[in-house]
Order: structure tokens, then C-alpha cells, then sequence
């Protein structure tokens, strides 16, 4: 059995995952705007409860798991 994988791209105001080069590096994160050259403006929770803004390759980026409590 074939499964299909459906495309799916981030667009500003939509929550996403990042995935970072290491699993303590694994966020989810909101995606301010679209940059350029394939990269995207997001927001995260930094180590010190602080709002963060970083500049993440759009390859980066997965879509968040269904809540289970939503």
C-alpha cells in the first residue's frame, strides 16, 4: 500500500515544527513571514521565557502534530 505524502508549506501565522540539527534543538514555533531564498521568519520561546525571533530554512520547518486536546 502506496501512502501519499501531501505537500504542505508554511504560511505566516501558521504554528510549525522546527527541527533542528539536534533534538534538544526541537521547537515548535510560529511563522512570522516568508523571506527570502527559501527561508522563513519565525518566532519561538527562548531558553529564558523570552519571545524570539530566528531566520529558519523553510526545509526546517514541519507541520506541527495534531493537538489531541484541540
Amino acid at each position: 500500500m502506496i501512502h501519499e505524502m501531501t505537500s504542505w508549506t508554511p504560511t505566516p501565522g501558521n504554528m510549525a515544527t522546527y527541527v533542528g540539527r539536534t533534538k534538544a534543538l526541537t521547537r515548535n514555533v510560529i511563522v512570522i513571514a516568508e523571506a527570502v531564498r527559501g527561508c522563513m521568519i519565525v518566532e519561538a520561546i527562548g531558553k529564558k521565557g523570552i519571545n524570539v525571533r530566528l531566520t529558519v530554512s523553510r526545509d526546517s520547518l514541519r507541520q506541527p502534530q495534531p493537538d489531541l486536546f484541540a
